[in-house]
């Protein structure tokens, strides 16, 4: 396990893997309940829509560069759980229909609790640590963006 840096800690705290794991009991048992636009799909047509395919290995280095995360990281048979103060992200392999899939939830901790963001699935040639890894790095991107957006607005209209 590494311990987060300076850097990564936030207004919020790191929760235990106790809470994580009763969080992501509920998420499993309802998905359904819990994320309205369901869990993403990843194949050729999304990997293309958001450009993940196309990074030249110099344009990877410098995103890396700019996504300095550190995480907890508890694996178990089941699944990877990572988690900092603002994340908490379990990837689950399973076996859906016989063929080879990760599921991967993404949270956004605020305050001490998690809220379930983005779901996605990689199947078949798509269902390699690298597409995981790329599609993470987006989505947590997207989510930390959107998070900064919508702090500017509140702070624009507390002025």
């Amino acid at each position: 396990m590494q311990e987060p840096s300076p850097e990564d800690m936030g207004q919020g705290k790191v929760l235990g893997p106790q809470k994580l794991e009763i969080v992501f009991e509920e998420y499993m048992a309802d998905l359904g309940r819990w994320l309205q636009d369901g869990v993403m799909e990843v194949n050729l047509e999304f990997l293309k829509k958001f450009d993940l395919l196309s990074k030249t290995e110099e344009q990877e280095k410098e995103m890396q560069k700019q996504f300095p995360f550190y995480f907890h990281v508890v694996e178990t048979p089941e699944k990877v759980t990572l988690f900092n103060n603002q994340f908490a992200i379990w990837i689950v392999p399973k076996l859906i229909s016989d063929t080879p899939t990760t599921i991967t939830l993404v949270s956004l901790i605020r305050g001490d609790t998690p809220h379930l963001e983005i779901a996605f699935s990689t199947q078949g040639v798509y269902n390699t640590p690298k597409y995981v890894l790329k599609v993470l790095r987006h989505f947590l991107t997207e989510v930390i963006d959107t998070e900064e957006e919508i702090a500017s607005i509140w702070k624009v209209e507390g002025e």
